[in-house]
């Protein structure tokens, strides 16, 4: 990546204007204006070769006229591409967020086929985007989604069997977590399952900052093994949970253009290339945060790197993301769901859309509250209830997962999470729901909380969903609509308006 400073002091190319007017001229037909995304607050591929390109052979100008509809297959385009990247959308884009990355405008982007006017672009569709200072560097893909998120190509993993077989240290270790002392792979499992990053990668950050996965020492510091070094995270489970965080804030930084630089820990700057995926992204975002710009490329890359380390031990993560992805993709449509509390009861609308776990994840969660006056920490005699039918694949510390499924009771993909669930009454895992039916008291278990509610958060093949910005949050035929600021937003069906409020005022209250 180049640094920042030459990005910033440089200006458009002035020679190329009147072949940009020009280009943009002819395909005029080929851009729509599109929903304006730029309250969007938070932070991926294809496993087309043409996004990882970094030569090409100068050809003339794009010439096609004539738009093709939106997932029409069309060759790649002719560009000169002395002036023009062109780029596949990979898994997740939208024409806003690839303006982005890009540094253009979405006006300046132009494609063979019709451009969405919101919502994802179809992967694999190619894009012609003007070359200018902040997206002139490209790189190859470093790790595909599906290898950085607990996506499907986890389920291949078991974690307990893969750290005994290991036989190092990690295997003999045990902590304390929430009161509850668990193994070093259970560790890694809940890391995963709360984050919802992937198991493998955890695994390989494991080893490759401390040995402990087949080395037989113990650490040199117990209460910072991974060598994180902040006061605040302390142990392997605290740590582990740090650079998951590291690790998304990366990852969904980009997916919703947040994040298009990063900054290293000796405050020096760099463009991110403009053509990577999100799990690229995550990855180099965490070493951003544990080494110098002299040094992270080295660290991640090089023959003695991260990489090296991971596919010694997992071998070629592109195997399975050949299987399953791109896992975003325009064809992807939000499931129903409807509010989680039983038909006439009043509750309030206590939160409005912020982290679906923690820092770092996207904004997609809402807090729903039990109408009860003085209300505080305790166990609500109310039912949160099932926004869906599916069945229960986790149950414990406050959490019910629920895997969305079909009227054939195949999975979606989709999952619903509910936070703040207490443990009497709640519902088991293996559990069939359907629609409606009891998941628990909401409680302020698992997690900070001033008061009882339910928090509530979308996953699709493991990823972590906004609250609008791909998929509309709607409950009940109540849409969200995000605020200005984290936790504020409103619910909107038809003339009505429903306003997030923590304290439970009268414009707050929300019924089905």
């Amino acid at each position: 990546m180049s640094k920042t400073d030459p990005i910033y002091s440089g200006e458009k190319r002035k020679k190329i204007l009147p072949l940009l007017f020009l280009l943009l001229f002819i395909l005029t037909a080929c851009n729509f204006p599109i929903k304006d995304l730029g309250y969007v607050l938070r932070s991926y591929p294809t496993l087309d070769p043409a996004i990882f390109e970094s030569r090409r052979t100068p050809t003339s100008p794009i010439i096609e006229n004539t738009p093709a509809a939106p997932g029409t297959p069309v060759p790649r385009p002719q560009v000169n591409e002395q002036f023009y990247h062109v780029y596949a959308a990979q898994s997740g884009d939208t024409l806003n967020v690839v303006a982005s990355h890009f540094g253009v405008t979405s006006a300046e982007i132009t494609s063979p086929n019709l451009l969405p006017e919101s919502g994802i672009i179809p992967p694999g569709q190619y894009l012609v985007i003007p070359i200018n200072d902040a997206n002139r560097e490209q790189r190859a893909m470093i790790l595909p989604d599906s290898a950085v998120i607990n996506s499907p190509c986890a389920l291949e993993l078991n974690i307990t069997e893969f750290v005994n077989n290991a036989g190092g240290y990690l295997s003999s270790f045990s902590q304390l977590v929430a009161g509850e002392r668990i193994s070093g792979a259970a560790v890694v499992q809940r890391v995963a399952e709360n984050q919802s990053v992937n198991p493998l990668l955890l695994l390989a950050f494991i080893e490759y900052r401390s040995g402990l996965v087949y080395g037989h020492y113990p650490p040199v510091d117990i209460y910072h093994p991974l060598g994180l070094n902040n006061e605040r995270f302390k142990g392997l489970y605290q740590e582990l949970s740090l650079a998951a965080r590291m690790i998304n804030a990366g990852y969904y930084g980009w997916r919703y253009g947040t994040l298009n630089d990063m900054i290293f820990i000796d405050e020096t700057g760099a463009r991110v290339p403009a053509n990577l995926n999100a799990g690229s992204v995550g990855v180099i975002h965490l070493f951003a945060r544990l080494y110098p710009s002299f040094e992270w490329e080295a660290r991640l890359l090089g023959a003695d790197g991260f990489l090296q380390r991971y596919q010694a031990m997992f071998g070629d993560p592109m195997i399975c993301a050949s299987r399953v992805e791109p896992l975003l993709t325009d064809q992807v449509v939000a499931p129903e769901l409807q509010l989680p509390f039983a038909e006439g009861e009043v509750w309030v609308f206590t939160a409005g859309p912020h982290y679906s776990w923690v820092e770092g994840t996207p904004l997609g969660a809402l807090d729903f509250a039990p109408n009860i006056k003085d209300a505080g920490c305790f166990v609500s005699p109310k039912y949160a209830v099932a926004v869906a039918s599916g069945t229960v694949t986790r149950s414990d510390n406050g959490v019910v997962m629920q895997t969305l499924e079909d009227e054939n009771g195949l999975p979606t993909g989709w999952e619903v999470l509910y936070m703040h669930i207490a443990a009497e009454d709640r519902v088991a895992q293996g559990t069939r729901l359907e629609a409606n039916d009891p998941v628990g008291h909401p409680s302020c278990e698992g997690g900070n909380a001033t008061g009882s509610h339910v928090h509530i958060a979308r996953k699709y093949k493991g990823e972590w969903i906004g609250s609008a910005e791909l998929f509309p949050f709607i409950l009940s035929g109540w849409q969200v609509i995000p605020g200005r600021t984290i936790y504020t937003g409103t619910l909107v069906k038809e003339e009505r308006v429903v306003f997030a409020r923590q304290g439970g005022d009268s414009d707050s209250l929300i019924t089905r």
